[in-house]
């Protein structure tokens, strides 16, 4: 399928919503936008991302206020607050910020709601390239149960594909590469907004540019999985995800059941890496600003999991405050070549609290993750027929560089508590 083409890697950069809810502002995307294209373009990241509410001219955090009245243009379609973006204003949208964005040679994304706004239903604002209103294709009693900026569309109305259609030709005029989609994938209310998405294909299909397509929130049902890799490029496997140990070790069941579907263009999603300075302008995940509460140990499991599943990788913090551990994580090349190159993931053993990954990589490598959910230190111990070795191997942990020379039969590493180690293994 040709949107697949859109994304033959598992998509890395950056999203606002973790450190500034939705409340970030241009100055703060441009800064962390600056950053990346300094410090991080050269290891594959690229996309920078402004999450949630960019039309809420009084959004302070990532607590919304109800039924406040939205940026929006004549037909229908919110734009963004130019007291938070001024070079919005006069009509210019987030051309200006995309022009920025692409000037340092990365890829500009925006989060849009599903449905409609309600404001448009209730003024009756009409629809670009239609004869219908806003209020003719609103489904209204199809509501997001956490925001109240929207109505559902009802896919069946005239209408509702012109609707689509104008906005993803706007985003398409703005320069956006990315469209994180939310209230569609999983909903406890409303299962997964099947006739939304197709809408919003078509529609990307239709507005002549590239644009990735990511559905949230999760956890997406796996019994879907074919539909989702019909229709987009990232889809969530997890409501959202904070810096609480709970919630990591849950991924590993998550992993488990999607193990197979990741590949070039369809990507199952283990959301946002809480990592670095998150909680500036947010109230979720319960915490404020803070620095992540993972352990290094924790954070050295997440990034080892999200990379040999191939999950996408999107970073929370501030990247501007980056200390040197946090920044170490990010651009690791040998762990970056597993996310970018490796093939066939799947887990192998799960023991109680040990747990192995493995997965291929080119030239014959076998890649090897040792976890340990415990909350002690102790040895995780895999075969290398287990692994798929043949003949004798040689090992690297890629965290630390430490080579292990050969091998003879097993791999095998004290691992501490919550903690991880990444093996590239190479014939001798």
């Amino acid at each position: 399928m040709r949107h697949h083409a859109c994304a033959p890697t598992p998509p890395m950069g950056w999203n606002s919503w973790d450190c500034y809810g939705a409340a970030v502002t241009e100055e703060e995307v441009r800064g962390n936008a600056a950053y990346m294209a300094e410090h991080l373009k050269p290891y594959g990241w690229e996309y920078v991302v402004v999450d949630i509410q960019w039309y809420e001219p009084g959004a302070h955090s990532s607590q919304y206020r109800p039924f406040v009245p939205l940026e929006t243009d004549a037909y229908s379609r919110l734009v963004p607050a130019a007291n938070r973006f001024p070079s919005a204003a006069g009509g210019n949208g987030f051309g200006p910020l995309a022009d920025y964005v692409h000037s340092l040679g990365l890829k500009f994304g925006i989060h849009m709601m599903r449905g409609i706004p309600r404001q448009a239903v209730h003024q009756n604002t009409p629809i670009k390239g239609s004869t219908a209103t806003a209020r003719d294709i609103a489904h209204p009693n199809s509501i997001c149960p956490w925001n109240t900026d929207m109505y559902g569309v009802d896919p069946g109305k005239e209408g509702a594909q012109a609707y689509y259609d104008s906005l993803f030709e706007l985003y398409a005029e703005w320069g956006v590469d990315f469209v994180k989609v939310d209230d569609i994938a999983a909903s406890r209310l409303y299962g997964t907004h099947r006739g939304e998405i197709e809408l919003i294909r078509r529609a990307i299909d239709r507005c002549g540019r590239p644009m990735v397509l990511s559905l949230s929130p999760g956890p997406a049902p796996v019994a879907l999985a074919d539909f989702f890799e019909e229709s987009a490029n990232m889809w969530r496997m997890t409501d959202d995800f904070w810096d609480q140990w709970p919630l990591l070790l849950d991924m590993f069941d998550r992993c488990e059941q999607w193990q197979g579907r990741p590949a070039p263009g369809r990507w199952p999603d283990c959301d946002m890496l809480p990592l670095g300075h998150i909680g500036i302008r947010s109230v979720d995940g319960g915490g404020a600003d803070r620095w992540t509460r993972f352990t290094r140990d924790e954070q050295i499991t997440m990034m080892t999991l999200w990379s040999i599943f191939r999950s996408p990788l999107m970073f929370g913090g501030e990247l501007r405050d980056n200390d040197g551990w946090t920044l170490s994580l990010l651009t690791n090349r040998d762990v970056l070549d597993i996310h970018r190159q490796s093939d066939g993931a799947r887990q192998i053993l799960r023991e109680g609290s040990r747990i192995v990954w493995a997965a291929e990589g080119p030239n014959d490598a076998r890649y090897a993750a040792l976890f340990n959910t415990g909350d002690e230190a102790q040895a995780v111990r895999v075969s290398l027929q287990q692994l798929g070795c043949r003949g004798s191997v040689r090992g690297k942990e890629l965290w630390t560089g430490r080579e292990t020379g050969s091998l003879d039969g097993h791999l095998s590493a004290v691992i501490p508590p919550h903690g991880a180690a990444l093996y590239r293994l190479d014939r001798t």
